[in-house]
């Protein structure tokens, strides 16, 4: 993307989100199109609809950025500079253009250079929660959503939920399957573990930001930074939880990812599961999700590709029931599915 295309404020929508499309599509960003847009919108302060509905409409980056000028001060777009007197959509543009296009081309440089979309725009969608991401956690993935539909389904049917209704999240990372679970399951006990002192911070902050004005919701969650394999974490719930849902570290040391999104910026604690076969960690996490559930109980347990088979019967062995793998969204295998006996 040149300079001008990003700073005249009579260059169309359409073609500054070209440039920045192929810009990225030149560095290895394979929706350099799709991302464009998303970029551009975060530049300027409005939704990604609104700069899809400029391009359809031939509007300018003055046109857009005057339209939206609230968003763009929300955004730290608008103009200080220009000290309250700004007082037409002209000036609006004129004072805003430039500064959306200082934050474009930063967006762009550190999108080319890899850096997750997510850390640049600062959030990522998970169901229908935005959570806070950035350095030091790891990025929620929509096939994780999968597993929160995985236990909710159960939850909704077989278990038939009441107040009393109690949740593990382990390996909590930005809080995405707990907040999911405890702001749609209402009346439900959420307790979500996280170790990692970089990615408790991010918990936190989205537990705080979710649970806001949710009529007792954060009484519902319950963060706690420890070991989720160790006996003594939760160790008052042994026995009573109905289900525990967890995405923890599971990627074979063998086979490390490619994608520099995931390896030059997921924290590798969040990565890898602690031996070639990827397998430590999940088995551990087994052993310990064993003891917390009630008989009955149901674990689902996001896994690589390869560990499906192993899972399951390790499952088998440590005594839990009808174990089966479920795929994700693109029907890979994904998730272990299973329950504690004695049911």
């Amino acid at each position: 993307m040149t300079d001008a295309a990003g700073a005249d404020p009579h260059s169309s929508v359409r073609s500054v989100a070209a440039a920045i499309g192929v810009a990225l599509e030149s560095a290895g960003v394979a929706h350099g199109e799709y991302e464009a847009v998303l970029l551009l919108a975060w530049a300027v302060g409005c939704e990604a609809g609104d700069v899809r509905r400029a391009v359809l409409m031939g509007d300018t980056m003055g046109e857009l950025v005057s339209r939206y000028g609230a968003g763009a001060d929300d955004a730290g777009v608008g103009g200080d500079e220009t000290d309250g007197a700004v007082s037409d959509d002209a000036d609006v543009a004129t004072a805003g253009a430039p500064r959306v296009a200082t934050r474009l081309r930063d967006a762009v440089t550190r999108r080319c250079a890899r850096e997750p979309l997510q850390y640049i725009v600062g959030t990522a969608p998970f169901r229908y929660l935005s959570l806070d991401v950035g350095p030091g956690v790891f990025v929620p993935r929509p096939e994780t959503e999968t597993a929160v539909d995985l236990a909710l389904d159960w939850l909704r049917s077989d278990c038939i939920p009441g107040a009393g209704t109690r949740i593990v999240d382990l390996c909590a990372g930005t809080g995405a399957i707990g907040l999911s679970l405890v702001t749609e399951l209402p009346a439900s006990q959420v307790w979500a573990v996280e170790k990692d002192d970089d990615a408790i911070v991010w918990t936190r902050r989205n537990a705080s930001r979710v649970l806001d004005g949710i009529a007792g919701a954060a009484d519902r969650y319950h963060l706690v930074q420890a070991d989720a394999t160790d006996a003594a974490t939760l160790a008052q719930l042994d026995g009573t939880v109905d289900a525990v849902v967890t995405n923890p570290p599971y990627i074979p040391l063998a086979t490390p990812p490619e994608q520099p999104e995931v390896i030059d910026w997921d924290p590798h604690v969040a990565l890898f599961g602690g031996s070639d076969d990827g397998l430590h960690i999940p088995v551990l996490l087994l052993r310990r999700i064993r003891t917390l559930l009630r008989p009955g109980g149901l674990v689902v347990m996001e896994h690589d590709i390869t560990q499906g088979a192993a899972l399951r019967e390790a499952a088998l062995r440590m005594g839990f029931v009808r174990p089966r793998t479920e795929p994700d969204l693109t029907g890979r295998d994904r998730f272990l599915v299973a329950w504690r006996d004695g049911e």
